[in-house]
C-alpha cells in the first residue's frame, strides 16, 4: 500500500476518531473565533457557552447568480455542508438535505438557511447533479476548498461534513460524517429553540 494513502487514511481515522463536544472540541486560544480541534458527536451541539464565532465567507453561487455571504444569514439557523459529485455519500445526503430544506422553508420561514459548498469537484459535474436532482439551496463552488479554511480551519480531510451555525454566528457543530434527515432535523429543532 502506498505509504502517503495509509497516512492519509489514519490522518483521517485519527479525525474522525476525536468527535466531541464541549470545550475540548473548541479550540479557546484562537480569540474570538472558532477553530475547529475536533468532530461533534452525531445528536450534539457545542454547549452554548463554548460556541465561538465562524469566519466569515463570501463566494460566487454555482450557477453565476450572486453570492452566499455568511453573515448576511446572521438570525438564521445556518446548515453549511461540504460535498462534491464524486463523493457517494454525498451523491444520497445532498437530495436529502435539500427536502429538509424544503420542510424547513415550508414550516418556518426566514428561519433555516441552507449552503452548499461544492469542492475538490468539477464545475461542470456539479452543475449536471445541481440540475438533476433540482437542488434548490443555495450551492457555492469551491474547487480548492478555502472556505472550510475560513470558517474555523476545518481540515477537509474527507467528503461529506457539516458545519451547523447558530442564530448568532457560532460555530455550533462540526459533523465529520454523513447525516441523515433524523440526524439533522432534531438539531435545527434544538438550535431554533435557543433564545
Amino acid at each position: 500500500m502506498n505509504a502517503r494513502v495509509l497516512l492519509a487514511g489514519l490522518l483521517a481515522v485519527a479525525v474522525v476518531g476525536t468527535a466531541c463536544t464541549g470545550k475540548d472540541a473548541v479550540n479557546r486560544t484562537a480569540g474570538n473565533q472558532f477553530r475547529f480541534v475536533g468532530g461533534t458527536a452525531t445528536g450534539r451541539t457545542y454547549p452554548v457557552a463554548d460556541r465561538k464565532p465562524a469566519g466569515d465567507f463570501s463566494e460566487p453561487l454555482l450557477d453565476g447568480k450572486g453570492t452566499f455571504t455568511l453573515s448576511r444569514e446572521r438570525g438564521k439557523v445556518v446548515v453549511v455542508n461540504f460535498w462534491a459529485t464524486w463523493c457517494g455519500p454525498c451523491q444520497v445526503e445532498t437530495p436529502q438535505f435539500d427536502t429538509v430544506y424544503r420542510q424547513y422553508q415550508a414550516s418556518h420561514p426566514g428561519a433555516v438557511a441552507f449552503v452548499g459548498i461544492d469542492t475538490k469537484d468539477q464545475r461542470g459535474d456539479a452543475e449536471t447533479f445541481v440540475r438533476h436532482y433540482d437542488i434548490s439551496y443555495p450551492i457555492v463552488f469551491d474547487e480548492p476548498g478555502e472556505t472550510a479554511i475560513r470558517l474555523g480551519k476545518i481540515p477537509a480531510l474527507g467528503l461529506p461534513f457539516t458545519v451547523l451555525i447558530d442564530r448568532s454566528g457560532r460555530v455550533a457543530g462540526v459533523y465529520l460524517n454523513v447525516m441523515t434527515p433524523a440526524d439533522l432535523e432534531p438539531l435545527l429543532d434544538t438550535l431554533l429553540a435557543e433564545p
